[in-house]
């Protein structure tokens, strides 16, 4: 057989992957999320270095392949070494069955897995062994069944780029490292997202067909099994191209520096973007990003808040006593400034917020300092902007902080968090029981309080029921209370109960989603302002981030815009239009209370005279502020960039409420305003670090 044949299990599966990589880039370059057009350069950019990412991410990805074909042989089926390895598989498996391995370390199911995995090994081994005319139709299936799981997660990979592309507008990314955590969820949202069934069902066939030709082109491999000399030299040509990917991949990803982030996403292979996101969901901000010296990132900061003296802490004071009203939090999910009337949207999907606004203090200016619903969680308690990596909410050191609901409880407030899901997502139930909050959440639930739910929880309607008898219960205990409910209906796969509204619940429609979150909450209010506490309740409302963080910018405003409104009944409807943040929400709500307190917030009272409008946006990796109209961005590897911010006006739009922008590169850099952003994110990581954000 000529050598080069030899490869052919590599070169048939290469040429397979490449394909499917081809194919996927032509989807997602005409993908309607990617709002960009290309030149011809970054065409064939996005094409060719993709391509060449391709291949040597391949060779990094065929490991398993090699060390799979390299130890096909029928010599180690001979005396002794047959009966020797078949020992030590037999050892290997009692020693994992003994329940006492090193994977029992480390719990869950990998143990079984595990044992499951030498079992079979070991049982097949033992076959070829003893009987040797069965030994060929084995070794045959065993090596169309590997073939099989490479197409198989070829396929499959594709086909999650473009799930992960189709919600998010980029490959993937933290958000994706994420998922693999939580997966009872995440499978649950595909499962009930999707048409699964017919998705798999065609994967499977696809994949059985691929394998079927690649299979017929590669098995000449096993019909003439290479020698000890031909597998060295396979070998060192593999591990040749091994490590020159190692070097070559970071190298073309650094060739990912177009200015529209669409070019980047596209051009990037999703698989060293997942092994990014993995390795990088830590960033130590002094390690990563532009810092200055401590002293002057302090002495910035206390000109930028109003504080006095040495220490980071604030006096707030009022004129006035303290009013220990109830306080209502609601953080929405996914709910866009976009999609409200007055910001552009024709649809009449948000009825009654439209109403309750005109009601409320309303925020026209308002943006969220994440696109995760941790984020928006970690702004609304913490008031502190988003630091580098993980939300505080996830981190180890997470507990005892500096909160919005520690403030209450000096105050005497009972103090809750209610969510209709199992709190133990994203780390909620540990952060906020550990920050003094009692939890509400599904498993408080008896069956008869739950009329409808999915895989994220019960719907926002049974969750407003449930929050409305905790709520007379805590009233008749004479005490105020402050209850932070976080909804659920509006988030994939948009599923609610149906006759509610116009838009069934089982078609799996965002607007629906959208349109039954506003209905649920004009029936919440509907039913408290029956209640004997509700004129003596204050209630916010704001949404966790946007529904989507696809744009063509690193940071683009209009996907981080919400709406935020504080709904008073006795008091008079208001408007405030200056830019702000939503880490200045709750003590926008303190200052209106008339608290006085020592603060470690970040964030403001906007109505105060010396309140200075800025906003925070982030990614788990971009840190940006955005004010006097220029977008500033920290990126890792101590990278700088600012925009000059040109608003994009629509027609027909009130000036207070165009939340469209161009972003365009300064031509001479504020330094005035670098330093104010490195001096907020750094002091903000430095007081986590230190461990001085404590309560």
């Amino acid at each position: 057989m000529t050598f080069y044949k030899k490869f052919s299990p590599f070169y048939n599966l290469a040429l397979f992957y490449f394909i499917v990589s081809f194919v996927l880039r032509i989807v997602l370059f005409f993908h309607p999320i990617t709002q960009s057009s290309f030149t011809i350069i970054e065409s064939i950019k996005i094409f060719s270095l993709g391509l060449i990412s391709d291949f040597f991410v391949f060779v990094i990805a065929s490991l398993f392949l090699w060390l799979y074909l390299i130890f096909i042989s029928n010599c180690k089926y001979n005396k002794p070494y047959g009966y020797i390895i078949l020992g030590f598989f037999i050892a290997l498996f009692l020693y994992i069955a003994s329940g006492k391995s090193i994977l029992d370390e480390y719990g869950g199911a990998l143990p079984r897995i595990v044992l499951i995995f030498i079992g079979i090994k070991t049982a097949l081994f033992a076959l070829m062994l003893f009987v040797p005319k069965l030994r060929d139709k084995i070794r045959y299936w065993l090596f169309a069944f590997v073939l099989f799981l490479y197409v198989l997660l070829i396929l499959q990979n594709g086909l999650s780029e473009y799930f992960f592309w189709n919600e998010f507008g980029v490959k993937y990314n933290f958000i994706a490292v994420n998922y693999l955590i939580y997966t009872n969820e995440v499978i649950g949202n595909i499962m009930q997202s999707y048409p699964v069934i017919p998705i798999f069902s065609a994967l499977f066939l696809v994949t059985g067909i691929v394998t079927y030709f690649i299979l017929k082109k590669s098995k000449n491999y096993i019909n003439e099994i290479p020698s000890l000399n031909e597998k060295m030299k396979i070998s060192g040509i593999y591990l040749g191209l091994f490590l020159i990917s190692l070097i070559a991949i970071p190298t073309l990803a650094k060739t990912e520096n177009s200015k529209n982030v669409f070019v980047n996403e596209l051009q990037a292979n999703g698989l060293y973007k997942f092994y990014l996101a993995f390795e990088n969901n830590k960033l130590d901000y002094f390690k990563f990003y532009k810092t200055l010296s401590n002293e002057k990132a302090y002495g910035i900061l206390k000109h930028q808040l109003p504080i006095s003296g040495e220490s980071t802490i604030r006096k707030i004071t009022s004129d006035s006593a303290e009013n220990h009203k109830n306080v209502v939090l609601i953080t929405i999910e996914s709910y866009s400034a976009e999609f409200m009337k007055t910001y552009g949207n024709k649809e009449n999907i948000t009825p009654f917020l439209d109403s309750l606004k005109q009601k409320s203090l309303e925020f026209t200016n308002l943006y969220a300092a994440g696109n995760r619903t941790v984020r928006g969680l970690e702004a609304v308690t913490l008031c502190l902007p988003p630091t580098p990596g993980e939300s505080v909410l996830k981190r180890e050191d997470n507990k005892n902080k500096f909160s919005t609901g520690a403030l209450f409880k000096q105050r005497g407030y009972n103090v809750k968090f209610m969510y209709g899901g199992d709190a133990f997502f994203d780390n909620m139930q540990d952060f906020y029981s550990g920050n003094g909050y009692e939890i509400v959440d599904k498993a408080s639930f008896s069956p008869e309080e739950i009329t409808f739910s999915n895989v994220w929880g019960v719907c926002d309607e049974d969750m407003y029921n449930k929050a409305i008898k905790v709520m007379n219960a805590e009233a008749k205990e004479n005490k105020p209370f402050f209850n932070h409910i976080m909804t659920v209906s509006n988030h994939r796969p948009f599923t609610y109960p149906n006759n509610k509204i116009d838009i069934p619940g089982d078609i799996k429609s965002r607007d629906g989603g959208v349109k039954y979150t506003d209905y649920a909450l004009r029936k919440f209010f509907a039913m408290a302002s029956k209640q004997p506490w509700f004129r003596n309740t204050v209630f916010v409302i704001v949404a966790d981030h946007c529904a989507s963080s696809a744009g063509k910018t690193q940071l683009p405003l209009d996907k981080y815009r919400i709406p935020a409104f504080i709904y008073d009944p006795v008091a008079q409807p208001a408007k405030y239009n200056q830019l702000m943040s939503q880490i200045d929400l709750m003590p926008t709500l303190f200052g209106l209370l008339h608290f006085s307190y020592e603060s470690k917030f970040f964030g403001e009272d906007v109505l105060k005279p010396d309140y200075k409008p800025r906003a925070f946006i982030a990614t788990y990796q971009d840190l940006g502020l955005i004010k006097d109209n220029v977008l500033t961005v920290l990126s890792p590897k101590q990278q700088v960039k600012q925009f000059d911010l040109q608003i994009n006006p629509k027609p027909g739009i009130a000036p207070e409420y165009q939340i469209y922008y161009n972003e365009k590169c300064l031509k001479t850099k504020r330094t005035d305003l670098i330093n104010e952003t490195i001096s907020f994110y750094q002091t903000a990581s430095d007081m986590l670090k230190k461990k001085q954000y404590q309560k």
